[in-house]
């Protein structure tokens, strides 16, 4: 019988955080650097938000030919992490099924799924890239 896959099979633990005092202009540098598209916001250990490169940029859309210093600027003058991040988190724990994931994100509405601990605190992420990872080993 095959092992059926669980969320602390699939998510990335222990995954980059930022915190609220940080400057967007930075969470935007962390994720124009990295390969990872959503970034927990964290109170201490507990997550309190959702940031992406999709959600900054949707701040600074009508903001044409700017150079990039420009728009660092304008992003840390004009706007706060809270401005840009979700505050309606989904979360799951990491013994629930890997279907509880699947089905919050089926609708391709949601791209990302916290995963809390027994606390309450942040113990990982799952992304549609780590589902898609994840059939690519089923198959």
């Amino acid at each position: 019988m095959k092992h059926k896959p669980q969320i602390a099979d699939v998510m990335t633990s222990e995954p980059e955080t930022v915190h609220l005092g940080q400057p967007l202009s930075d969470v935007y540098t962390l994720l124009e650097n990295r390969t990872f598209h959503h970034v927990p916001v964290v109170d201490g250990a507990v997550p309190i938000g959702l940031i992406s490169a999709t959600d900054i940029l949707k701040l600074v859309y009508d903001v044409e030919g700017n150079d990039d210093r420009m728009l660092r600027t304008m992003l840390d003058h004009q706007f706060t992490l809270e401005d840009a991040m979700t505050t309606e988190l989904v979360t799951v724990r990491r013994d629930e099924p890997l279907r509880a994931v699947v089905d919050h994100m089926a609708d391709g509405e949601l791209h990302s799924v916290i995963v809390l601990g027994d606390a309450g605190e942040l113990e990982g992420i799952i992304t549609s890239s780590d589902l898609i990872r994840q059939l690519g080993e089923l198959l």
